[in-house]
């Protein structure tokens, strides 16, 4: 039943040309689901932060959908808009936007009160405070849960593909599942793991690039 790593090995080295096409358009369903997410995400955090009405109505709803299983919601969305890429996009958004709104709001809810008290003095206004306080201290959460839904962005793309499509890593494990071929669904699982495992790289790139302070505090200590 189990396949040995070289049949896994010979089977990715064989369909190298079709896994790096369904990769293909599995990666650009969860970027651009990614990105959708964050924004979303940060427009909810800053409401939520702003508007305690709106933290008290949004934060519960926000909750409900991650209790949602992503299996059940899928063939209902693919039915709502059809086997393109909108489900597989929609879906990745409802995966990957709670972790990092939850980052958001929680560096925003953790500002040192006193820098606040201290840029208020000066004459600062709430988008100053905002932008020079708030918004660098959540940036540690925020790449926090960035992380975590680079990963899920995979994975949700790939669960909505298993359920209607005609291209990606999901619609292509379907088909070697159907026909036994363990090999290549062991090759398809490798893959998924290497691309998750470069999207956090790129996560922790842009870490660095954005927060070059930590850099700087690592070098000292």
């Amino acid at each position: 039943m189990l396949p040995s790593p070289v049949a896994v090995v010979k089977a990715f080295v064989s369909d190298f040309p079709t896994l790096m096409y369904h990769s293909g358009v599995s990666l650009a369903e969860a970027i651009l689901g990614l990105l959708i997410g964050i924004v979303l995400a940060f427009l909810i955090a800053v409401l939520m932060d702003r508007f305690i009405t709106c933290r008290r109505a949004l934060y519960p709803v926000m909750v409900v959908t991650q209790t949602i299983p992503t299996v059940a919601i899928a063939p209902i969305l693919v039915l709502w808009m059809g086997f393109g890429m909108a489900p597989k996009i929609t879906l990745v958004v409802i995966t990957t936007f709670f972790p990092i709104a939850v980052g958001l709001l929680d560096g925003f809810s953790g500002v040192d009160q006193d820098a606040v008290d201290l840029m208020r003095s000066m004459g600062a206004g709430r988008r100053q405070i905002f932008l020079q306080i708030k918004l660098p201290s959540a940036l540690g959460q925020f790449f926090s849960g960035l992380k975590i839904s680079a990963s899920y962005s995979v994975v949700g793309a790939v669960v909505a593909e298993w359920l209607g499509g005609f291209r990606g890593l999901g619609v292509y494990m379907t088909r070697v599942r159907k026909a036994y071929s363990f090999d290549k669904m062991f090759a398809v699982i490798i893959l998924i793991v290497i691309i998750s495992l470069l999207l956090i790289a790129v996560v922790n790139l842009l870490r660095r690039a954005v927060m070059p302070w930590e850099r700087v505090q690592e070098e000292r200590s």
